[in-house]
C-alpha cells in the first residue's frame, strides 16, 4: 500500500492580518486529493499547516509517518491560496527541502505552482502537477509504481525533469463529474481543535465546503491557473447530502461555501434550498455570488430560504468606468439593487473592494465610498489590483513590474506596477475606508437601538474614528502627492530569489 503525506504551505501564523482575525479552514482541496487517493487504496496522512507553527512541523510529520511520497496540495478552493504569496512560497520550497533530505520524492500541486512549475522543480520538486491534480495524481503514481505502464510523457497535467531538463505535458481536461468524488477526508483533520479555536474566538463553529470548481466569467484581473473560464458543478442532491452529514458527524453551527459563484446554473439554489429544509439540515451560510446574478429570478428568496447568512459579492468599484474597464460586467445599478434586495429579504450582503486598476482616479475612489455611504454593506474587504500571471491585466503591466511580483501576506496591498498612486496612499486609504465604514456602521446600530453584545466598546471605538478621520484623510491627500514607478527595489532583508518571480536557478 502506498502511503501519502499530504501537506500545504498556507501558515496562518504567516499571515499576520488573517492570524489577529482566527477564522481558520482546513485546506479543503486537500482533503478532496487526500479522500481520492484514499479511494483508490492509498494510505493517507494530514499535515496541517493552517495551524502549524512552522515548516519544523511538517518535518515532524516526515518522520513521524515515513510517507513513500510527500504531496504538496494547496487548496485550490481557499483565494488565500490562489494569492500565491511570498511568505508561503517560501514555506513550500522550505518544505520540499526537507522532504528531499529524507530522501522522500515530493510531488506539488497549486495555484503558484501551476504558474511556475520550473521553479518549484528546481527548488527539488520531483513532480508538479498542472491545474486540477487529482487525476493526474492517480496515473502518475500508477505509472511510478508500476500499476500500469504510462511514459512521464503521456501524462497530462505533469510537469517532471528528464535527464535534468524540466519538461511539461499539456494541461489535463477537468473533472466534470464532480459527484463521483468522495466527500472530503474530514476524518484526518483535527476537528476539535479547529472547533475549541471557533468557539473560544467566536463563540460558534464554523466548516468550509463546496459546491463548484471554477468561475466562466471574465473579469480581466482574476487569475485562474487551475479551472480558467470553466465551470462545473456538484448536483444539489449530492450537496446536500454532504451537509446533513456533516451536521450528523461534526455538528457545524455555520457553513462557508468557498465556491468562486455558488449557486450559478439557474435552478440550483432553489433546489438545494428545498432538499436541505426537508432534511433539517438547514445551516447558516456565507458564500459569494455577483449583483447581476443575485437579481435573477428568485435567486435571494433561495437563497434566504438554503441559510444564507451573508451573500460577498465583488463590487470593486463605484465607478462603472472602471468596472467597465475591468471586464467585470456588471453596472453600478445592479450593486445598489442587489443591496436593497438582500437587506429585504432578511439576511447580509458584503462588497470585496478594488482599487489601483489602471486608469483609476481620485474621483473613481470617491465613488467607490460614496457607493459604500449609499448601499450599507454589512461588511466590506479592500484589496488593491494585484497583476497575477494569466491574465490579461498581468499582460497589460507586466513592463512595469519589479523584482517584487508577489505580496509576502494578505495585508501586503503593495501596487506592484506602476498604478495611480503609490503603495502607501493605499494603505491610508485601507485605513480612511474602515474608519469611515466602521463609524458609520455602530452609528446606524445605535440610531435603531439595535443592542450588541460590546456596544459600549463600539461606540468608543466609533467616537474614536470620527475623530481621526480627517487627519487621516488629509493624510491620504498628502500621499496622493507621491510619484509611483512600480516596486524597483527590494525591500530590506528580502533576498532576490525571494522576491522575484520564480525562475529557475542552479
Amino acid at each position: 500500500m502506498t502511503r501519502l503525506l499530504f501537506g500545504q504551505a498556507y501558515y496562518l501564523r504567516f499571515d499576520p492580518k488573517l492570524w489577529a482575525a482566527m477564522q481558520p479552514y482546513p485546506p479543503l482541496g486537500t482533503l478532496y486529493a487526500a479522500s481520492f487517493m484514499r479511494q483508490r487504496g492509498c494510505h493517507v496522512a494530514l499535515f496541517d499547516a493552517m495551524l502549524a507553527e512552522s515548516e519544523t512541523e511538517w518535518a515532524a510529520a516526515l518522520d513521524r509517518e515515513k510517507p513513500d511520497y510527500a504531496v504538496l496540495y494547496e487548496d485550490n478552493f481557499n483565494y488565500l491560496s490562489k494569492m500565491c504569496l511570498l511568505r508561503m512560497r517560501q514555506a513550500a520550497f522550505a518544505m520540499i527541502g526537507m522532504a528531499r533530505q529524507r530522501g522522500i520524492p515530493v510531488i506539488v500541486c497549486g495555484s503558484d505552482a501551476s504558474d511556475h512549475a520550473a521553479a518549484y522543480w528546481q527548488q527539488g520538486a520531483d513532480y508538479v502537477l498542472i491545474g486540477e491534480g487529482e487525476l493526474t495524481l492517480a496515473e502518475l503514481l500508477d505509472s511510478l509504481n508500476g500499476v500500469r505502464s504510462i511514459p512521464l510523457s503521456q501524462i497530462l497535467g505533469l510537469a517532471y525533469g528528464q535527464d535534468g531538463v524540466f519538461q511539461q505535458n499539456p494541461r489535463r481536461p477537468d473533472i466534470k463529474a464532480l459527484d463521483d468524488l468522495p466527500f472530503p477526508a474530514w476524518d484526518l483533520v483535527d476537528v476539535p481543535r479547529y472547533r475549541a479555536i471557533w468557539q473560544e474566538r467566536h463563540g460558534y463553529y464554523a466548516m468550509n465546503m463546496v459546491t463548484t470548481r471554477g468561475c466562466p466569467y471574465h473579469c480581466n484581473w482574476c487569475a485562474k491557473p487551475i479551472w480558467g473560464q470553466r465551470y462545473h458543478s456538484r448536483s444539489p442532491q449530492n450537496v446536500a447530502a454532504e451537509l446533513q452529514w456533516l451536521q450528523e458527524t461534526y455538528r457545524p453551527d455555520y457553513i462557508w461555501f468557498a465556491d468562486d459563484i455558488l449557486g450559478l446554473k439557474p435552478g440550483w439554489l432553489e433546489q438545494f434550498g428545498a432538499l436541505v429544509a426537508a432534511a433539517g439540515a438547514q445551516t447558516p451560510f456565507k458564500c459569494l455570488s455577483r449583483a447581476d446574478l443575485l437579481l435573477r429570478g428568485d435567486t435571494i428568496d433561495a437563497l434566504a430560504q438554503a441559510g444564507c447568512d451573508i451573500v460577498w459579492i465583488g463590487a470593486e468599484s463605484g465607478s462603472q468606468k472602471i468596472l467597465n474597464a475591468m471586464e467585470k460586467g456588471t453596472t453600478i445599478a445592479q450593486i445598489h439593487e442587489a443591496s436593497v434586495r438582500v437587506h429585504q429579504a432578511g439576511f447580509k450582503i458584503g462588497f470585496f473592494l478594488q482599487f489601483g486598476y489602471p486608469g483609476e482616479t481620485r474621483q473613481d475612489i470617491e465613488l467607490t465610498l460614496q457607493m459604500v455611504r449609499d448601499c450599507q454593506p454589512d461588511d466590506i474587504g479592500m484589496s488593491v489590483s494585484y497583476p497575477l500571471p494569466g491574465t490579461s491585466f498581468h499582460q497589460r503591466v507586466k513592463n512595469e513590474l519589479g523584482y517584487k511580483q508577489n505580496w509576502v501576506d494578505s495585508q501586503d496591498l503593495e501596487m506592484l506596477y506602476a498604478g495611480p498612486f503609490a503603495t502607501g496612499f493605499y494603505r491610508q486609504l485601507h485605513t480612511v475606508l474602515h474608519k469611515e465604514y466602521r463609524a458609520r456602521k455602530t452609528w446606524r446600530a445605535l440610531k435603531q437601538r439595535q443592542r450588541q453584545p460590546g456596544q459600549l466598546r463600539q461606540t468608543a471605538a466609533m467616537l474614536y474614528h470620527v475623530a481621526t478621520l480627517p487627519l487621516a484623510r488629509r493624510r491620504l491627500d498628502q500621499l496622493a502627492q507621491l510619484p509611483h514607478q512600480g516596486v524597483k527595489e527590494l525591500p530590506p532583508g528580502m533576498a532576490l530569489e525571494d522576491a522575484a518571480t520564480p525562475t529557475p536557478q542552479a
